[in-house]
């Protein structure tokens, strides 16, 4: 598998088919793809409610380090990894 590259200007959107729902059965945020649902932490309901398909990964960052007064270096991180996980895994793509 080769390595996915994402960039501060890169843009990540939900793709046709996907998209987050409320679980009330269960009381959590699942990710809805044909045939797979993935559970959601806050942290990653956090980001994925901040992909938009017209945000860069720049603007995403600075939301939330404003959102968690947090820095910005860790927020990146923590968003790069999540986002390279569910491009893996077709639950997002980039907007080219």
């Amino acid at each position: 598998m080769s390595e996915i590259s994402l960039t501060r200007d890169s843009i990540v959107f939900l793709p046709r088919g996907v998209r987050i729902k409320e679980d009330t059965v269960r009381e959590r945020i699942v990710i809805v793809a044909p045939e797979r649902t993935v559970a959601l932490d806050e942290v990653g309901h956090a980001i994925l409610n901040k992909l938009d398909g017209e945000r860069t990964l720049a603007d995403v960052v600075e939301i939330l380090a404003k959102q968690y007064n947090a820095p910005k270096q860790d927020i990146g991180n923590d968003v790069v990894a999540f986002i390279k996980d569910l491009l893996g895994r077709g639950y997002l793509e980039i907007k080219s």
